[in-house]
């Protein structure tokens, strides 16, 4: 940024490379908050991402390659977020210097966010001791013994402490890094991510890791077609109910069906996409609490407010200040 300039520096995001590394959790913080996005219309990227290191050379997992060109870690010391990926060799100690360059992040008011096993990382600097956290299912009992003084919550895709972020493995690093475009810069931002990722924009961090059948063994029991059809008629009184006559089963059915495929109850999604709903009708300018919760189909203001500051920790008004339309803007229809 030019001296003198008013123009705000972008919020910087650093990503620890240790010896041994998963490379999709690297990716997945490039693909997030590295790359650009010329489909959004923005002036300015949303993030500055670095790369940093302990060393010149990084081998990373099962020595598939060897990332060089990377900054020091000293980088660390300028950045607004740290990435902390996972490794497999979680019961082997980190670095002093690594360990050092994340405590000193979070000392300085840093926000920290660990995929899938990074979170042992964090542990292991002390960070999470007395605080909720989650990590690979495979690595929970691992990370009891190694870290009693944490409060693991192994059947979670990811938790938010605020400053401190944890994503349950390298799938679920996607979604926390969606919900922290989301905090930072809104639901139609982090929609648009999503879309250009063709991944689901939204999945709550409290759904489980992983579910019995993946793949349904009958096609035409896929929730998709009644996913669709329900977004489409938020703004109306939908019930479970609902749903279950729309698809020809039984609202147990239709339960079973949902934890299997979504690790979700019906309700629970229909909340949340209502409440996504809800976020891009203020974001794009309707500041009529009724009229927003009328057409989400959350019902009433009271409801409204209950239910963004339970997603986001915002209220309405919280959330048009930060995420709404600047004075001037044209509003989205």
């Amino acid at each position: 940024m030019a001296q003198g300039s008013s123009q705000p520096l972008p919020h910087r995001v650093a990503v620890i490379v240790d010896e041994a590394t998963n490379p999709f959790e690297v990716g997945v913080a490039t693909e997030l908050f590295g790359l650009p996005r010329p489909e959004l219309g923005l002036p300015e990227p949303l993030y500055e991402v670095v790369l940093c290191a302990p060393t010149r050379a990084v081998r990373m997992n099962h020595g598939f390659f060897t990332m060089t060109g990377t900054a020091g870690l000293d980088a660390v010391d300028g950045a607004d977020t740290l990435v902390v990926p996972g490794r497999p060799d979680n019961v082997v100690p980190r670095g002093a210097d690594v360990l050092d360059a994340i405590r000193r992040a979070h000392a300085r008011g840093a926000r920290l966010l660990s995929f899938c096993t990074g979170s042992f990382a964090l542990a292991e600097a002390g960070l999470l001791d007395g605080r909720r956290a989650t990590t690979h299912w495979m690595w929970t009992e691992a990370f009891r013994e190694l870290h009693p003084r944490v409060r693991l919550e192994p059947d979670v895709l990811f938790v938010d402490e605020g400053d401190i972020l944890t994503a349950a493995g390298s799938a679920a690093a996607l979604d926390l890094g969606l919900h922290v475009l989301r905090r930072d810069h809104g639901a139609e931002i982090a929609n648009a991510v999503s879309r250009r990722l063709v991944f689901a924009a939204h999945r709550d961090g409290g759904q489980r890791q992983f579910v019995e059948r993946p793949v349904p063994e009958v096609p035409d029991e896929s929730l998709g077609p009644l996913l669709a059809w329900a977004q489409e008629r938020l703004g109306e009184p939908l019930t479970v109910a609902d749903l279950a006559a729309r698809a020809a089963v039984s609202p147990a059915t239709l339960h079973r069906r949902f934890r299997t495929q979504l690790g979700t109850t019906p309700l629970a999604w229909l909340t949340g996409e209502r409440v996504a709903l809800a976020c891009r009708l203020i974001e794009r300018g309707e500041e009529r609490l009724d009229v927003v919760a009328a057409r989400s189909g959350l019902g009433t203001a009271a409801n409204l407010r209950a239910r963004l500051r339970r997603e986001t920790g915002l209220s309405p008004s919280a959330y048009r200040r930060r995420f709404g339309p600047r004075a001037g803007e044209p509003l989205v229809s």
